[in-house]
């Protein structure tokens, strides 16, 4: 009976035990999931939106300067006063008076009526939030980039083993060829030899290609949030896509409006414009009320209504810091002027490259792919040759050789030409939005 209970309690921890160590299914990943995650997982990003909070959380400050503020305040005391250190000796009167209790219950209320100077800040304080939410959106079209690089060099290295399967099979169909062929007295042994060492060389450059792979897979998993042992599966293939080349001069105007790296420096000027008001206000009077009112008396049955009202003129008269603010905010804008010239320049000169790599990456295509027909017409035409035994398969290895070369270039030029209409969705603007016009369908 133990004996059975024992065997009972394997078989039903065995399955059990199984189950844990069975493996997930690999995430099947589109290009579109993989920017979709990277967007939500990335480093950048997430830096960039906590950038903008905190800018929010500055802006509210500056605008809270300009609203009133109200506090209430409750007090009770005992105290004495000691009449002779305030100059009162008159005869008569005790050298200490006291102790006596005060009760005070009273809200308190400022308001800035006029003051441009913390205004002018304020609305500086926003040009800043939006110069970082286009900091964010710069930092989300980077990660597009990125992500789509990095599904790129995994579509690659999948792209690179699929056609080293392919040129291992075909070596060892073609060594079985040299083999019957030698057995048949019309070969001889370095044919064989030679077959082997070129199967054999097709055998590492698979390995090598499916540790690429792996390595494409991890880094790709890393950075779209997902574990680096995580199991993926790529769910489209390097292909070539045809994009129609836009026309410079539009990708020019129309980037200006759409590259957030521009408009933050378009708004970190408007910010120091406005810095550069505030400054100037500090020359302006500043007009402020104060007010109270609550109970006061010295017993809580005797409390009576009291209250205070006050308007406030400050006006600047001898303030040396302004002239050093002013200088700091100018130097300031002449650097961001500086910097927007220049950004104008790159934009052109992003646009351009893009442009002229993605016309290169497509004739590329087209030429790899021709050399890729003609390097297997070689081969086939060799191994016939070697078949009817007019020559031995030098010939063969060479043209495995060439369509290794052939393939190997067919695929560098798509991945050029994917990479080409990433950069150029970059350089445009708004990759984010616009990734999928130029990457087009799948």
């Amino acid at each position: 009976m133990k004996r059975f209970l024992l065997v009972l309690f394997a078989a039903l921890l065995v399955p059990a035990a199984c189950a844990q160590t069975s493996s997930p299914p690999p995430l099947r990943l589109t290009l579109r999931d993989a920017i979709r995650r990277g967007l939500a997982a990335n480093l950048r990003g997430l830096v960039a939106q906590t950038r903008v909070e905190e800018g929010q959380g500055a802006a509210e400050r500056r605008f809270a300067a300009l609203l009133p503020r109200v506090r209430g305040e409750a007090a009770a005391n005992l105290q004495n006063r000691n009449l002779r250190a305030f100059g009162i000796s008159f005869p008569g009167t005790p050298a200490v008076v006291g102790p006596f209790s005060n009760f005070d219950f009273r809200v308190y209320a400022d308001q800035p009526v006029l003051d441009l100077q913390s205004y002018r800040n304020w609305k500086a304080s926003t040009h800043q939030v939006e110069a970082l939410r286009q900091d964010l959106q710069d930092a989300r079209d980077f990660i597009v980039q990125q992500i789509g690089v990095l599904y790129l060099n995994a579509q690659s290295a999948a792209a690179e083993v699929d056609a080293a399967d392919a040129r291992v099979a075909s070596a060892d169909a073609l060594l079985r060829l040299a083999r019957d062929r030698h057995d048949a007295g019309v070969a001889t042994g370095l044919d064989v030899l030679r077959a082997q060492v070129q199967l054999a060389n097709e055998q590492q450059r698979l390995l090598e290609n499916r540790n690429s792979v792996q390595l494409a897979l991890l880094a790709l998993a890393r950075n779209v949030g997902l574990s680096p042992g995580s199991p993926i599966e790529l769910a489209e293939a390097l292909q070539f896509v045809p994009l129609t080349q836009p026309e410079l001069d539009v990708l020019l105007s129309s980037s200006l409006l759409h590259r957030a790296d521009y408009l933050s420096l378009s708004s970190q000027r408007l910010a120091l414009a406005e810095q550069q008001r505030a400054a100037r206000a500090r020359y302006y009077p500043k007009f402020s009320l104060s007010a109270n009112y609550g109970e006061l008396a010295r017993s809580i049955g005797d409390l009576r209504t009291t209250g205070f009202l006050q308007g406030t003129v400050s006006i600047p008269i001898f303030d040396r810091d302004r002239n050093g603010e002013a200088a700091e905010i100018a130097a300031r804008l002449r650097r961001v002027d500086d910097q927007i010239a220049d950004l104008r320049r790159g934009i052109e000169e992003d646009l351009r490259e893009a442009t002229l790599n993605l016309q290169s990456a497509a004739d590329q295509v087209a030429v790899a792919g021709q050399g890729r027909e003609l390097a297997q017409q070689e081969l086939q035409l060799a191994e016939e040759r070697f078949r009817a035994g007019v020559a031995n398969n030098i010939e063969v290895t060479q043209a495995q050789d060439a369509l290794a070369r052939a393939q190997e270039n067919y695929i560098l030029a798509l991945a050029r030409h994917v990479s080409a209409k990433l950069a150029l969705a970059r350089a445009a603007g708004g990759a984010e939005q616009n990734v999928d016009n130029y990457l087009g369908a799948q």
